[in-house]
């Protein structure tokens, strides 16, 4: 593999972010779905009261640095459980698929998880979604076939 590179997310990645949020929406046919502004992100990670964090991927091309990938999480509150990681979106750009990319963010993200001391990581995953599901699968991960998505849009 190209030489890989993970870091915290910047302000100024932000709009890497979200062409890869909109590569990642085509991807699952939702293109259309993807509303939030370029401003509503930027403040949403790096303004006054940041509710998600992220890891980038990123590698050198002719001496500049490119994103391939990230992984944006928050951290969810389960009365159960206690403090956990939600992983919102974990993408790796096309080009860059099956490359490890995708195992670095999620080991990255376990890593974190354990360093605050979180009782785990919650993340869904399209049925459909194949090879996201076997990627999941080599981390003894649980599904829940019990629960049902649940949303109210107000926008």
């Amino acid at each position: 593999m190209e030489q890989v590179t993970l870091r915290i997310a910047r302000r100024e990645d932000c709009p890497r972010l979200l062409e890869l949020i909109r590569e990642l929406a085509l991807y699952e046919n939702a293109v259309e779905q993807v509303t939030v502004s370029l401003s509503h992100f930027e403040d949403a990670g790096f303004g006054a009261h940041p509710v998600w964090k992220a890891f980038a991927a990123t590698t050198q091309v002719n001496g500049t640095e490119m994103i391939v990938g990230f992984a944006l999480y928050y951290i969810r509150y389960s009365t159960w459980k206690g403090c956990r990681l939600y992983l919102e979106d974990i993408v790796v750009t096309e080009s860059w698929r099956g490359k490890g990319v995708g195992k670095l963010l999620f080991d990255q993200l376990i890593t974190e998880a354990k360093e605050k001391d979180f009782s785990g990581i919650t993340f869904q995953v399209l049925e459909w979604n194949e090879p996201a599901i076997n990627f999941y699968k080599k981390y003894s991960t649980k599904f829940d076939p019990e629960w049902i998505n649940v949303s109210i849009e107000l926008k």
